[in-house]
C-alpha cells in the first residue's frame, strides 16, 4: 500500500481543497505554500497517478455529485480545474452549462453547502471561457461569484512562459469582498495578464479585479531540451508515410540546417489529411489521447536523416514542467491523459506564490484583527 507522501511541511501555511484533481500537478505545484486537506477526482487511471506521487490519503475518488460541502474542512483555497469539453474551440462548445463544463455548478454547489467557506477560489479552465461568444461564460461565472460575496478577475497564463509548450490557461481568481487587497497585487487597468479577450469578457462587470503579477523572466528551455534521444522511431515504413503529409512549405522548412526538430499535429486541410509542423522551438498545446489527431507527433534529424514518432510519456511531463521524478504509472495513453488534461506544474506555482499565498496571508491578518474573529462562516 502507498504511503501518505502529503504530509504537512513547516513551510506550508495555508491549506487548500482541490476539485477536478486529475494527476496531481496542482498539488505539487502549490506545495510550496498550500497542503492538500481534501482532493477528490472521478477517473481511477488519474487517481492512480495522483496516489504514486501524493499518497492516498487526502484524495477521494468520486463523482463530484455526490460530495457534500457540510462535511469539507476549512482551508484557505478552493481549487477547481473543471472540465473544458464544452468551453474548447476544438469541442462543441456547448457551453458553460452543458453536461461536462458544467459540473462547475457543482463546485459551486458544494462551496455553499460548506459550513465555513474558503476566502479564495480560483476555476481554471482554457481560453475558450472568456473569448466564446464575447465572454458570456465567463460572465455567468463571474455574477455567481459575485453572488457568493466575492470581487473577481480573470487572468490568461501561457505556460509558454515557462516551459516549451503553448498552453493558455484563464484562471478566474475570486476572493471575499470585504478583504483590502494589497495594492501591488491589483491594478488600474488591463495589464500583460489581461489580453483583449479578458477585456472584452470584462466589460460593466460589478466586482472585477485587475489582478496584478510581475512578468515571469524569460523561458530557458526549448522543445529540444525535454526531449528522449534514444527514445525509438518510427519503423521505416511509418515514417515515409509520416512525412509524406507534411506541407511542402513546412517541409522546405524543416530542411534548413538550423532546425533539428519540429513538433506538430495531424489536420484536414481541404479534405486531405497534413502534418503541420511549427517551428518556434515550443511544442503545441497537449491533449488527451482520444484519437489519432490528437497525438503530437515529433520530427528529428538524426545525423542527417528524418526521423518520426510520438512524444513520449517522459516528454509530456517535462512539458508540463513536472519532475523526471514524478511517476507515470499504467499505459502510454493513461500517462498521456495525465498530462494533457493536467495544469502546467510552473503556472499554477507562478499563481500561487505571486497572488494566492499573499491573498491568504491577508486573510490570516484579517482574522487577528476582525472583530468576530471567526473564520468566514456562511
Amino acid at each position: 500500500m502507498p504511503q501518505n507522501k502529503n504530509k504537512r511541511n513547516q513551510k506550508q501555511n495555508f491549506s487548500f481543497l482541490e476539485f477536478f484533481a486529475g494527476s496531481g500537478l496542482v498539488a505539487h505545484a502549490l506545495q510550496e505554500h498550500f497542503y492538500t486537506k481534501w482532493a477528490n477526482d472521478i477517473c481511477p487511471k488519474k487517481a492512480s497517478v495522483y496516489v504514486s506521487n501524493h499518497g492516498f490519503g487526502q484524495l477521494h475518488i468520486s463523482d463530484i455529485c455526490s460530495v457534500q460541502g457540510n462535511i469539507l474542512p476549512f482551508t484557505h483555497l478552493s481549487w477547481a480545474s473543471f472540465p473544458c469539453q464544452d468551453l474548447s474551440l476544438a469541442g462543441l462548445t456547448g457551453g458553460i452549462h452543458a453536461q461536462r463544463s458544467g459540473l462547475v455548478w457543482e463546485w459551486l454547489r458544494i462551496f455553499d453547502e460548506m459550513i465555513e467557506k474558503p476566502p479564495i477560489l480560483v476555476a481554471e479552465n482554457v481560453a475558450g471561457l472568456v473569448s466564446t461568444k464575447n465572454g458570456i461564460y465567463y460572465r455567468v461565472l463571474h455574477d455567481a461569484l459575485r453572488e457568493r460575496g466575492f470581487k473577481v478577475g480573470a487572468v490568461i497564463l501561457d505556460a509558454a512562459l515557462w516551459v516549451p509548450q503553448s498552453r493558455p490557461r484563464v484562471f478566474v481568481i475570486a476572493v471575499r469582498e470585504n478583504l483590502v487587497i494589497p495594492s501591488h497585487l491589483i491594478s488600474d487597468g488591463p495589464t500583460w495578464l489581461q489580453p483583449s479577450t479578458v477585456i472584452r469578457a470584462a466589460k460593466d462587470l460589478e466586482n472585477w479585479v485587475w489582478w496584478n503579477m510581475p512578468k515571469p523572466a524569460a523561458r530557458r528551455q526549448d522543445l529540444i531540451d525535454i526531449l528522449e534521444w534514444d527514445a525509438p522511431c518510427h519503423d521505416e515504413e511509418t515514417t515515409h508515410r509520416t512525412l509524406n503529409l507534411i506541407p511542402e512549405k513546412h517541409m522546405e522548412r524543416l530542411m534548413q540546417d538550423d532546425v533539428v526538430v519540429a513538433a506538430g499535429y495531424k489536420r484536414t486541410r481541404n479534405g486531405r489529411q497534413v502534418l503541420e509542423l511549427r517551428f518556434d522551438g515550443i511544442a503545441g498545446c497537449l491533449r488527451t489521447p482520444e484519437g489519432g489527431s490528437s497525438r503530437q507527433f515529433l520530427v528529428l534529424k538524426k545525423e542527417g536523416v528524418l526521423k518520426t514518432r510520438l512524444l513520449t510519456i517522459r516528454e509530456t511531463a517535462r512539458l508540463m514542467g513536472a519532475p523526471d521524478t514524478y511517476e507515470l504509472p499504467g499505459t502510454y495513453n493513461d500517462g498521456y491523459r495525465a498530462m494533457g488534461d493536467a495544469v502546467a506544474v510552473p503556472v499554477a506555482h507562478f499563481l500561487s506564490k505571486q497572488l494566492l499565498a499573499p491573498l491568504a496571508t491577508v486573510y490570516t491578518e484579517y482574522l487577528k484583527t476582525a472583530n468576530t474573529g471567526d473564520r468566514y462562516v456562511g
